[in-house]
């Protein structure tokens, strides 16, 4: 008997249908033929609790920590147990397993991790299918590959989710004690992402506060030309005063200015011309199609990424959608017609894209060299029932659609200009654009977003015929919000001040991953330390206060990034995992020894300040995918090295995928 174990029940039943002979549906498993289709439901096993290695961490002290398991032990999740119970049998049953989690780090890792639990000795062959449609799958089953390939990416795995572990407990442990010895009642949850994430946020915060607003003043005029009319703007030179971006900090000057201007002549003494092509935006990445969904229709992030799994599961309308990836594999496009006839159909605004898309057409976006273990969100080709979809998962899938249908269209061109007046000798610039031709741009916006400039001649005489000057202040940042969040997120280097970490970030995957940077935002706000003020999200007292009393290493997302270069080293050049771990103790005693409650005392007193609220104390405390251990029992109320067991639903760290 073959043996499938899929990653969850809707790719084991896409599974079963791709195979020759009719599916018969058993108790956990699918019967066809002589082949039994299982599944996983997520992670089936988690680490085990501080207390499995020792009861007396049921106790939260100080003076335990750091806990450092070993040998390391998984528990059964206790609404996995019946599932595990029927994998188990099969696996006695069964001659030949074949792996099929999800083709990603923690894909690898969650049916991996069940398969030597339960103590199978022989070969595994791994099923990577990214795409539900039976073609694609029937595609897959005919190229199976040895497990044993994938070794390295499961260590990464497993030494991801110890890592993650190792930092959650230790220092969720650490200053919720401290923070029970400063006043605060509650669980203050420390993780490897979600802290420096946290971390953007109250850094943000901080600058919006202490922006102290500058009045400029800017000089426009209304230009007649030859060929029409214009709208240049002063640029005044360095004997006026100017701040350190050239803006005009005395309002005297653009006055003095403006009121000789209407009738002056001049010349337009410079003319800048350049044809640019810009192709189409490739298809989506989860976290790129996050970003867009946001700015369009203010969907949170978990939200999409929520329809994605919807789309892809359910309706079977999306290829695989926790994808890092923005290229599409070459084979695709020769099926391109197939499918997007069948993606189109119903919706009358993608059969006219599809109409005047040319299906010869092979953009950028088709590169097997830049595929990895995913490639791009496509649609499958399966024809949509709309009725059966919400607004939002219809919005969504257009997205997806449109995306993959734009690369069948030619490029924007368009022709800049810039212009350079002297008029009373003093200089004035106006820029505009052309629109050649117009491409994919249609799919996208039908709105110009700077209007072309009227016919210009180099050393033509100019004749400004009115001018205004408008006073305006600099402005504060803007507070992060979901897509920008995810895009600060996907882009770290930015925030990262060392040139040559920052040279090194410029390569890697970001904060987090596709798979967890929705979850992540969401936990944040779930355990209190982010709030959402309408599309804003905004640090909470509490946070505030953990962020400024943690050391600053923990709250920056230097660590973090690295960590996934140190993991990737793991999954692509089979680095060993052990010198990682080691380090990361090391680094984990030197964040213990600054837990200092008189520091967070004051944190939390200067947080009082903060506009944005603590949420409710049992909101606060509640932790989902926490990392600070499971609920243990009562003890003393504190002392220097000993707290009673805040209540908690951290330890069962990683039941979903990704990273706290």
């Amino acid at each position: 008997m073959r043996l499938i174990i899929a990653e969850k029940p809707s790719l084991a039943r896409a599974i079963a249908e791709a195979l020759p002979g009719r599916s018969q549906r058993q108790e956990g498993y699918l019967q066809v033929g002589d082949t039994r289709v299982s599944w996983c439901l997520g992670h089936l096993l988690e680490q085990a609790s501080p207390d499995a290695y020792d009861p007396a961490y049921k106790q939260w002290r100080l003076d335990h920590l750091p806990i450092l398991p070993e040998p390391w032990r998984l528990t059964p999740r206790p609404k996995a147990r019946a599932q595990l119970a029927v994998l188990r049998r099969l696996l006695k049953e069964a001659r030949e397993v074949v792996h099929a989690g999800d083709p990603d780090r923690e894909g690898q890792l969650l049916v991996q991790e069940v398969i030597e639990h339960l103590g199978w000795k022989g070969p595994v062959a791994r099923l990577l299918i990214s795409d539900l449609n039976r073609p694609a799958v029937e595609r897959a089953l005919g190229r199976l590959e040895d497990n044993a390939a994938y070794q390295a990416l499961y260590r990464a795995a497993e030494t991801r989710a110890r890592a993650d572990w190792l930092y959650g407990i230790n220092l969720t442990r650490a200053w919720t004690l401290v923070g029970r010895q400063a006043g605060h009642d509650g669980v203050l949850s420390v993780g490897r992402v979600q802290t420096p994430v946290l971390g953007l946020v109250v850094r943000r915060d901080a600058e919006i506060a202490a922006f102290q607003p500058r009045p400029f003043h800017v000089l426009w005029a209304d230009l007649q030309v030859a060929g029409g009319q214009l709208r240049a703007w002063w640029q005044p030179g360095e004997a006026h005063p100017l701040d350190d971006q050239g803006r005009l900090l005395a309002r005297l000057p653009a006055e003095a200015l403006a009121a000789r201007l209407p009738g002056a002549e001049g010349q337009l003494v410079a003319l800048q011309t350049q044809d640019k092509r810009q192709a189409a935006p490739l298809p989506y990445s989860l976290s790129a199609l996050q970003v867009d969904a946001a700015r369009r229709y203010k969907l949170p992030a978990k939200a999409v990424l929520d329809i994605c799994q919807r789309l892809y599961e359910r309706h079977q309308l999306i290829t695989y959608p926790r994808s890092d990836c923005r290229y599409l594999p070459r084979e695709h496009h020769a099926l391109a017609p197939r499918t997007l006839a069948g993606a189109c159909q119903g919706d009358a605004t993608l059969g006219q894209w599809l109409a005047g898309a040319d299906l010869s057409r092979r953009s950028r976006a088709w590169d097997d060299a830049k595929v990895g273990a995913h490639h791009a969100l496509a649609p499958t080709g399966r024809a949509p029932d709309f009725s059966r979809l919400d607004d939002a998962e219809a919005r969504v899938y257009r997205l997806v659609v449109r995306n993959v249908l734009a690369q069948f269209y030619p490029p924007l061109e368009t022709r800049e200009v810039k212009a350079e007046f002297r008029i009373l000798d003093e200089r004035f610039r106006a820029q505009g654009s052309e629109l050649k031709v117009a491409g994919w741009k249609p799919l996208f916006t039908t709105r110009e977003e700077t209007p072309p400039l009227p016919p210009l001649v180099e050393g033509e005489t100019a004749r400004a015929l009115d001018a205004r000057v408008e006073d305006r202040e600099t402005r504060p940042p803007e507070p992060f919000n979901d897509a920008s969040l995810i895009k600060a997120m996907m882009n770290i280097a930015r925030y990262v001040s060392d040139p040559a970490v920052k040279r090194t970030l410029r390569d890697s995957d970001g904060l987090g991953t596709e798979a967890t940077r929705a979850g992540i935002i969401e936990t944040l706000v779930e355990r209190g330390y982010l709030v959402r003020d309408k599309s804003s999200l905004r640090a909470s007292r509490t946070g505030h206060a953990l962020i400024n009393a943690l050391p600053e290493a923990a709250s920056r997302p230097e660590r973090t990034a690295l960590w996934e270069q140190r993991l990737a080293a793991i999954a692509e050049r089979d680095e060993a995992p052990a010198p990682f771990l080691s380090a990361l103790v090391d680094d984990l005693r030197r964040l213990l020894n600054a837990a200092d409650a008189q520091t967070l005392r004051q944190t939390l007193a200067a947080s009082q300040a903060i506009e944005a609220p603590t949420p409710s104390p049992r909101r606060a405390t509640q932790g989902r995918r926490g990392s600070a251990g499971k609920r243990g029992g009562k003890g003393s109320k504190t002392s220097n090295r000993r707290a009673s067991t805040p209540r908690t639903t951290g330890g069962r760290a990683r039941r979903a995928k990704g990273d706290a």
